[in-house]
């Protein structure tokens, strides 16, 4: 017998003889009332990993005295800045920035104390909350412990945050003192005759802007430096909160109207962060994390938080500095990651799409045999991933690795070895490609802002797609009839329902809103604590959840058919024209239509190979044929995704302008605004019914 069938039949008979024929249990019933459902490994939820500690500023003091002389905090400085023009006159920001300077565990609790003591001699009380306004840093990490080690409740707020919802969130809870970087302190000016509570401001950062200091703002403004220099002089003992102490009201990006503040214990967090441990395999001293996700959304915070209780060390950096090509980094200098090489990171959806799009691109725009390597060495891999035998593993799972994957790697630092990815949906054809190129398993979580992103984690033996998971050890998830929309837990071969979470985790409520806790949030006859999602799911076999749907995303069209609008936008955006969709129903009509946000290289690269002329990218947008095929290309997806007929856009605009948290269309984890963006395309969602 040749050796060739040798290696067939083998790796054949052994998948018949050892296929696990009951699937193991990731998740099983709880003993509570209704379909409920538990981690495998824990019979109550967790609300402490660690024996004495109950708080998150327990824990960090705790953290720092095991790892002290180890790196924590890592920022990057800044070599020099240029602005570069573009061909069509726009003007855009180039940044050389040098190596990570890092702080201690030991140098940070220092910093962390001084600020707390500066914090304290500046006249702030612990019954007055602080804001904390900026993007991702250092000192957004220490000023958050700082807060926490005065017991002074931290108000989170989006840096992309518009001036309404600012000065909203600010007011609503009668903030007394703004830290905030000095990009952000220009907003905070434009609004400081609407702001009534606001006595101080402490900048991130030492050059601050003469007329933020004008005495007719009504505040005292203090650079971040000099207040723990005041702190290092005026040494203040610290006053730790208690568990059920509010740590964070943290204002949600408001994909629909104003932001709310969800109220977080201290208790609260740390049950989210006590769970995830579970989670990540061998975590500990030898990882580097990369932190670019906004702090002020609870998936980063807690992360964050996570890392450094096992002696990981933070390096700082932005969406817009992420790797080599990144916006903002100048050519020939190194990106983020290249320089940090991270072994863990955090990331939307998002983001992840957009690496996978852009390695895609450069793959077919490259072609020849390089084009035909990378297809070849995939294809062998996913059936591999897939878990066939027949698939390229050993000495070739090796060999591929090293001639095709090795590149793509090298874009997030070639270290990576699990990414955590939570705020939206991951698309199955984007986990593939973070399991095949990056060679990483991915950890799909679901929560929310209200469960302080704890819910469900998928396993990291788990390879299947489209799950989130079991429920975390802090969590026990239950589903409830929805009769309306159609999901019963009877129903077959699943039982489907709204998805409720409760537990230790699960926060307060929302800040000044009586009556919409009420309505979200419920406490059984255990003194349990559960929150109403909107969301609906099913259980698998194993109990793991999946998300199908969402109550406030269904339409009900003329004729009586209903149109989840997220499950169809989750369809449609893989395909490779698109950038950014939403999809519009209307009751009063029987089809729906589409707003599309175009992928700009894609349609220029078909256009040029059909020799289509124009001027520029918009006008591009609004020829006939560029519509044409970009909407074969969504019916396409349709179909693969076997989406019934009314589901699919009738009729699409496409927009050349992409949507970002700074116009306001998209949140800080950029899930769309569809309020937003149904007011500011109206005329053209009209105009699309009128035609």
């Amino acid at each position: 017998m040749s050796p060739y069938i040798v290696g067939v039949i083998v790796p054949l008979l052994v998948t018949l003889l050892f296929r696990n024929k009951d699937p193991k249990r990731r998740g099983v019933p709880a003993d509570a009332a209704g379909l409920v459902i538990r981690n495998h490994r824990f019979s109550s939820p967790v609300s402490s990993a660690w024996e004495g500690v109950t708080t998150l500023a327990e824990l960090f003091e705790d953290a720092c005295r095991k790892h002290g002389e180890r790196l924590l905090l890592g920022t990057r400085r800044l070599v020099s800045s240029e602005v570069e023009i573009s061909e069509d006159g726009r003007s855009f920001e180039k940044l050389h920035l040098g190596d990570y300077q890092w702080l201690t565990y030991d140098k940070t609790f220092d910093a962390v104390s001084n600020f707390a003591s500066g914090l304290a001699t500046l006249g702030h009380v612990r019954e007055e909350r602080a804001a904390i306004f900026a993007d991702t840093r250092e000192e957004w990490f220490i000023a958050l412990q700082g807060c926490f080690r005065r017991n002074v409740t931290v108000v989170t707020i989006y840096a992309s945050l518009g001036e309404e919802a600012l000065c909203h969130s600010l007011n609503e809870t009668e903030v007394t003192t703004v830290i905030c970087g000095k990009k952000e302190l220009r907003t905070l000016v434009n609004i400081s005759g609407q702001l009534d509570s606001v006595k101080r401001v402490i900048c991130m950062d030492d050059d601050i802007p003469s007329d933020a200091s004008s005495v007719e703002h009504g505040w005292t403004i203090t650079s971040f430096t000099d207040v723990e220099k005041l702190g290092r002089e005026n040494p203040v003992d610290a006053d730790l909160p208690l568990p059920a102490d509010v740590a964070v009201i943290m204002y949600t990006s408001g994909s629909t109207g104003l932001p709310k503040g969800v109220m977080m214990t201290h208790g609260n967090v740390l049950a989210t962060v006590s769970a995830v441990m579970t989670i990540v395999p061998n975590l500990g001293k030898k990882d580097i994390y990369l932190a670019y996700l906004p702090m002020a959304h609870i998936l980063e915070l807690a992360a964050e938080v996570w890392g450094c209780t096992v002696g990981v060390a933070i390096g700082y950096g932005s969406p817009l500095t992420l790797t080599d090509t990144s916006n903002k980094i100048k050519k020939g200098t190194n990106g983020d990651a290249t320089m940090l090489k991270p072994t863990l990171m955090a990331a939307v959806p998002a983001i992840l799409d957009r690496v996978r799009d852009g390695v895609f691109k450069k793959v077919n725009a490259t072609g020849g045999l390089s084009k035909k390597l990378f297809d070849l060495a995939y294809a062998r891999r996913l059936h591999a991933v897939n878990g066939s035998w027949f698939g390229a593993w050993g000495l070739e799972k090796a060999l591929w690795n090293f001639l095709v994957f090795k590149k793509v790697r090298a874009i997030l630092g070639g270290r990576i070895r699990f990414i955590l990815s939570g705020g939206a949906p991951l698309s199955s054809d984007t986990q593939r490609f973070i399991n095949i190129c990056l060679g990483s398993p991915i950890g799909q979580g679901y929560g929310l802002t209200e469960t302080c992103a704890g819910a469900t984690f998928s396993d990291v033996d788990d390879t299947s797609v489209g799950r989130v998971g079991p429920p975390l050890p802090c969590s026990f998830i239950k589903l409830i009839d929805w009769p309306e929309g159609g999901y019963l837990t009877n129903d077959s071969p699943m039982p489907r329902g709204e998805i409720v979470i409760g537990g230790p985790n699960v926060t307060l409520g929302y800040f000044k809103n009586e009556e919409k806790t009420k309505e979200s949030y419920q406490v059984d006859e255990k003194g349990m604590r559960w929150f109403f999602t909107g969301d609906i799911g099913r259980f698998h076999p194993d109990g793991c959840l999946e998300i199908i749907d969402r109550k406030k995303d269904i339409v009900k069209l003329q004729h009586g058919e209903y149109v989840s609008l997220g499950k169809v936008e989750a369809a449609l955006i893989v395909s490779p024209f698109v950038d950014n969709i939403m999809l519009h129903a209307d009751p009063f009509h029987s089809y729906c239509v589409a707003l599309v946000v175009v992928s700009q290289s894609t349609l220029e690269e078909w256009a040029s190979k059909q020799g289509i002329p124009y001027l520029d990218f918009s006008e591009l947008c609004m020829k006939e044929e560029t519509v044409k095929e970009v909407l074969a290309s969504l019916v396409k997806e349709a179909k693969k995704a076997r989406l019934e007929k009314f589901e699919i856009p009738a009729k699409i605009k496409l927009l050349s302008e992409p949507w970002t948290p700074e116009s306001g269309l998209v949140t800080a984890a950029l899930k769309i605004k569809r309020e937003a963006i149904r007011k500011a395309f109206h005329e053209e969602l009209s105009e699309l019914y009128a035609s």
